[in-house]
Parts: structure tokens; C-alpha cells; sequence
């Protein structure tokens, strides 16, 4: 019994060695990543809250008004009567009376309400428009930071590969001891170049953790997608199109016209005169039970809802003039954007053609490596070609990443991805 137990933490050592996988984190998709922020992300949910909170509102608009229950007893006579029969000549009164609303101010009301709460879910669509692009910006660092941490770390690898063979050339008298300090002083820069990747990779995981509200360890989590540019992209003026029919902010201007002419026509209505209907029952002897019926009708002599009929006219041209703001935003989001994203494109093309920087680049790299090490070429035309490739390298992830945050922010400024 002794010995098994001794042997099950060793089977369970020999099973991790063996499916280390169990543990492994698999990498998110952009798409994971946008259902685990729109399920979990606190500001999102924060706002449907509102929502809830404006349909709620609905009800107490469509409310009727309360009747009110009246209940009296008149001609009490403890003082000068008997003092046995203080309730004698007691005459009891119950009243009914309530106030019936004109002119459709319930069904105004309600409608003001749905309006309201249709302008909080197109805000609520913006605000998770406008977080999307932030979530979409930190994935695209993330996967900037990798490929500048593969490429590092490939950069590094390769010149070890360098080092060790200019190590035997040493050895044999091929080169100097000043040419191999200078090729060991050298690898600093690729050591230096991989500890700053690594960090920057972290540090993008850590602010993409941050905003999916988890709480997963960096060294577990992880992410995946083309790292690329498209060549060809729709034309402005159907990206124009798309965001005029799309953009959430534009039509919670535009739910705000419709809302603040329907509380217009509440003002108007609510300046009208709401009769109060009564009816009372009573026993005065020698009448054993009586009823009566009244009527009260405000004078609307002097408070005919002035002010509100005219504040409500004036937000109605406000909110005109907002909408004109909006659209105006719209065109001005939509042309910096796709503006900033050709231009990206057109930095990045004369990378990827057949004879592009990165070939070019390459082609150097190695051919001056390949002459240096048979002594055809100085040591400073070796090393600037590394320096040369490397740079050209980073250049080049850095343009993909500022294209596809040019990218993002083309899809924010229409209102939906147009381009993943």
C-alpha cells in the first residue's frame, strides 16, 4: 500500500512530462477575442445596464394615473350634544375622483420612452464600436510584438550560426582576433534586440488581458492571426456609403430629431386641460344613502405649458444641427482613415514585389556573408548588410502593424468590419 502511494505522484510527474499540451493554452482567434470581450468586458455590460434602465422607464411612462379614495365623517358633536351619542348626527362621506388624461399624453409619454431607449442602444453600439477598435489595436500590437519577437529571435539565431563559424575561422588563422571582438561586441545588438521584443511581447499580452477582464497568466495566453496587408481595398466612396447607413452615432443623432419632436408634441399636449371626475356616496338622514358626481376642470388661464412648447421646438433644431455635426464627423473619420491605410499600403508594396526591400535585403545579407567568409569582403561591408537586413526586417513589421491599426480605425470610422 506504502509502495502505490509512493508511485502515484511519480505517474502523475511521467503524465505531465508526457502531455505537456494539457496545460498549454491554446491561441485566440480575433473573433474569440471579440466574444470574450463583448461577454465579459465591464464597461460593455456597464452599458446594458442602461438599456435595462430605459426600458424600465417605458413602464412608468405608460402608467395610468392613481384614483383617489376620499373618506369623511362630518357633523361629529362630542361637545354639546350627549355625551353617550357623539356620533348621533355623524354624516359619513366616501369619494371617488380621477384624473383622466387628454390629448394622448400616455401613449406620448410611452413613445418618448421607446425613443429614449432606442437612442441607448445606438449609444451602447457606439460605445462598443468605439472600444472595438482599442481591443482591435492592442490584438494588433500583440501580433506586431510577436513577429518582431520571432524575428528577433531568428536575427539572433542566425548570427550565432555566424559567430560559431568565424569562431573555426579564428582558430585557423582565416581572420584577425580584432575582426572576431568585433563580430562578439556585434551580437549585443541581437541579445539586446530580443530581451526589448520579449518584454514588448508581455507587455501587449498584458494590456490585451486587461481589457478581456481576465485573468489568465501571460506565459498561458495567447493569440493568432495574419500578420499581413490586403493590396486592394473597396474605393472611398463605398466606404462613405457604408458609414452613412451603419454608423451608430449617426443615428442616435438622428433617434434624437425623432424623440425631440415627439416631446414636443407631449408639450403641446400636456398644455391641454385634464378634467378630474368624482363621485362621492354619503348618509345624511333622513336619506339613507345619496351619491353625487362632480367635475373639476383646471383654468389654464395663465400656465398653458408656454415654456416647454418652446424648449422643446428649439431642441428640436439642436438636435438638427447635432445631426449635420455627426455626419460631418462621419465624412472626416471615414477620409482620415482610409487616407492613412493607403498610405500605409503604398510603404508596404515595394516591400513584398519580387525585387522588394525584404529580397533585396536578403540577397545582401547572404551574399556579404558569403564573401566575408572567403575573404572577399571587408568586415564593415559584412556587418553593415546585417545591420542593413535587420533594420529593413523591422521596418517592415512595423508598417504591416501601423496598416492593419489603419485598418482598425477605418472599421471603427464606418461603424462595422469592412476589413479583417
Amino acid at each position: 500500500m506504502r509502495r502505490s502511494i509512493l508511485y502515484l505522484p511519480i505517474g502523475l510527474l511521467v503524465g505531465v512530462c508526457l502531455c505537456p499540451e494539457a496545460f498549454a493554452q491554446t491561441a485566440l482567434t480575433w473573433q474569440q477575442v471579440k466574444a470574450k470581450f463583448e461577454a465579459d468586458n465591464p464597461n460593455l455590460r456597464a452599458g446594458q445596464l442602461n438599456i435595462q434602465e430605459s426600458k424600465a422607464q417605458e413602464v412608468t411612462a405608460y402608467l395610468r394615473p392613481n384614483p383617489n379614495l376620499t373618506a369623511g365623517l362630518d357633523q361629529l358633536d362630542p361637545f354639546t350634544g350627549s355625551p353617550y351619542r357623539p356620533f348621533a348626527y355623524t354624516f359619513p362621506l366616501v369619494a371617488f375622483d380621477y384624473l383622466h388624461e387628454r390629448q394622448h399624453k400616455r401613449e406620448l409619454r410611452l413613445e418618448s420612452a421607446q425613443k429614449g431607449t432606442t437612442i441607448a442602444e445606438s449609444q451602447q453600439l457606439d460605445l462598443e464600436r468605439t472600444l472595438l477598435f482599442t481591443l482591435r489595436s492592442a490584438f494588433v500590437q500583440t501580433l506586431q510584438a510577436k513577429a518582431l519577437l520571432e524575428s528577433a529571435k531568428e536575427n539572433l539565431d542566425y548570427f550565432e550560426k555566424e559567430l560559431s563559424i568565424n569562431r573555426a575561422r579564428f582558430k585557423s588563422g582565416d581572420i584577425a582576433r580584432v575582426d572576431l571582438d568585433r563580430l562578439v561586441l556585434q551580437r549585443a545588438q541581437y541579445e539586446s534586440d530580443y530581451q526589448t521584443a520579449m518584454v514588448n511581447a508581455r507587455t501587449a499580452k498584458i494590456t490585451l488581458l486587461t481589457l478581456l477582464n481576465e485573468r489568465t497568466p501571460v506565459d498561458q495566453f495567447d493569440v493568432t492571426g495574419p500578420f499581413e496587408f490586403q493590396e486592394k481595398v473597396m474605393a472611398l466612396e463605398e466606404f462613405r456609403s457604408v458609414a452613412l447607413g451603419t454608423r451608430p452615432d449617426l443615428k442616435a443623432a438622428m433617434e434624437t430629431i425623432d424623440k425631440a419632436e415627439t416631446d414636443h408634441k407631449l408639450a403641446v399636449s400636456n398644455g391641454s386641460t385634464d378634467p378630474t371626475f368624482g363621485v362621492d356616496f354619503g348618509h345624511n338622514p333622513p336619506i339613507a344613502v345619496y351619491m353625487g358626481v362632480s367635475v373639476n376642470i383646471p383654468l389654464r388661464i395663465f400656465d398653458r405649458n408656454q415654456g416647454e412648447k418652446e424648449r422643446t421646438q428649439i431642441d428640436i433644431a439642436h438636435a438638427e444641427r447635432q445631426k449635420d455635426a455627426a455626419a460631418a464627423q462621419v465624412f472626416s473619420d471615414v477620409d482620415s482613415a482610409y487616407y492613412t491605410l493607403m498610405s500605409s499600403a503604398n510603404l508596404l508594396r515595394p516591400y513584398r514585389s519580387a525585387d522588394g526591400y525584404l529580397e533585396t535585403a536578403l540577397r545582401i545579407r547572404d551574399t556579404m556573408s558569403f564573401a566575408y567568409q572567403r575573404g572577399q569582403a571587408a568586415l564593415l561591408d559584412y556587418l553593415d548588410a546585417q545591420r542593413d537586413y535587420r533594420l529593413t526586417e523591422v521596418a517592415y513589421i512595423n508598417l504591416v502593424g501601423s496598416y492593419l491599426t489603419a485598418a482598425s480605425q477605418l472599421n471603427m470610422a464606418v461603424g462595422r468590419e469592412v476589413i479583417q
